[in-house]
Formats: C-alpha cells, structure tokens, sequence
C-alpha cells in the first residue's frame, strides 16, 4: 500500500488530537517548531550536496511534514488550512509565469515559440515589484526576511539593490572594494576598539559575499563546501597526529602541525 498526502493530513490530524494524540506534538506551537524546521531544511541541503539521491527522499519527506505540521496549527485556529497553502503556492506561479501559461491557467494554451531569457527575467521583477505595491511595500529590501542566514541574507540584499542599478559594473571595483575593507578593519585592529573591529569585519564579510555575487557564486554554498574541506584537512591531520604520537601542543603555528596540513593539501582532501 502506498500513501498519500491525504494520509499525512490525517496523520498530522491524529498526532495533534486533544484527547489521543501525542503528548509532543500537542505541546508545539508554530515558535517551537521552526528549530526543527531550520534543521530539516539543512539536513535536505546536505543530503543534495552529497548527492544522497536515498537520503534526499528521505528529507523531503521530513520538509513537507513540517509544511503539514504548520498547516494542522493553523487551521485549528481557523486562520488556513493546507488546500489553502496549495491554492496560494499555484496561484502566485501562474501568476509569475505568464510565458508558460498566458492565460493565467493550468488548463493555458502551450506557446510555440521559444521564450527569450531576458524578457523573462524583465517580466518576473515587473511582476514581484507589482506584488510587493500590493502588499504596500515601499522599499525593495521590505520582504527580505532578517531570519535568513547572514551570508545568503547579505547576497539577497545586494541583489534587490542591484535592481535598482545600485552595484558595481567591474569585477576589478569588487576586489578594490574588498581590499579597501581589510584596509580598514587593519587599521581599527590596530587602534584596538573592538566595536569598531567588529564593525569593519562586518564589511569585511559583506564584500566578500558582494564578490563571490559577482564571481556567480552562492556564498552559503562556498563556505559549506570550505568547511567540508577545513573538516577534512583536519581529521587528516588529528590521524597524523594519532600515528605519529604528535600532541599538538604548539598550537596551529606548531611546525609539525604545518606539515601535516600541507600533507593534507597535497593529498588532495
């Protein structure tokens, strides 16, 4: 037998029935579950980076339950219910793809004629800039959410501004600006003032997020993927460390330590 989402509602419907549902889920509110929501959704992300194709059923099972989860809430408060989650979801598509379905429905003639990718991207913020005067937002940056994590955050922001023509043109002004910085947050180290250190590593981090932008980077992925590596390069030199009978004590200037990362590096990990 195979389930449906019709089984999952139910399912989520028993979990959170008052008299024989189960003592956790009834404790949840729409707050307490969003730590557990963050955590699919990463999970989800590694499992595609990995290209765990079992894995990645595996949570997205876990993602949409969460998505039912927040619709059961809300529709014992009589605000949505999941259909209406869905009805939305189609709607705004419809809406923001006027080039596959023209007449704003599925049942939409097919085009028969190639669509041009600018065009497309033209008529997409047209379209999100008239959703944003509806929702009467007055500035681009109004619906980025501040949840966001702060590397993809900062790329989100910089990419609304852009919008507005507020970006550089050059690469090479991407990296001068980077430079200048670092300048800057050399020059706070030195006078010490740590508010003001914190302040210019904040650029520091912002720039470096602006150019990865440029370079057509996502600066969430790159840093995951340098971590991976960081992680790597690491273990390899702890099992150096096992074998060899090296405690490490130096700290990371240690010599032997050194090696053993450069070991690392040329090994390829």
């Amino acid at each position: 037998m195979a389930y449906n989402i019709a089984d999952l509602q139910y399912l989520m419907a028993r979990l959170r029935d008052p008299e024989a549902g189960c003592p956790w889920d009834l404790k949840q509110t729409s707050m307490t579950v969003i730590p557990h929501t963050l955590e699919e959704v990463y999970e989800l992300v590694d499992a595609i980076e990995r290209s765990d194709t079992p894995q990645i059923r595996q949570e997205l099972g876990d993602v949409l339950f969460q998505v039912i989860f927040y619709s059961q809430l809300a529709a014992e408060q009589d605000h949505f219910d999941f259909s209406d989650v869905v009805n939305d979801i189609v709607a705004k598509l419809l809406r923001r793809h006027p080039h596959v379905f023209p007449e704003g429905t599925l049942q939409s003639r097919r085009s028969t004629t190639a669509p041009d990718d600018e065009a497309i991207k033209a008529r997409w913020e047209e379209i999100k800039q008239s959703e944003r005067k509806q929702k009467s937002q007055h500035s681009v940056l109004d619906d980025v959410p501040e949840a966001l994590p702060a590397l993809t955050r900062a790329t989100k922001l910089q990419k609304r501004a852009a919008q507005t023509g507020f970006d550089w043109v050059e690469l090479a002004s991407v990296v001068t600006a980077l430079r200048e910085e670092l300048d800057e947050l050399e020059e706070a180290i030195a006078i010490g003032e740590q508010a003001a250190i914190a302040d210019e590593m904040g650029d520091v981090l912002f720039s470096a997020v602006n150019l990865s932008r440029h370079l057509g980077l996502d600066a969430e992925a790159t840093t995951r993927a340098a971590c991976r590596k960081f992680e790597r390069r690491f273990r390899f030199v702890e099992q150096r460390c096992i074998e060899t009978g090296v405690t490490g004590g130096g700290g990371a200037a240690d010599p032997q330590l050194d090696l053993f990362w450069t070991e690392a590096k040329a090994a390829g990990l």
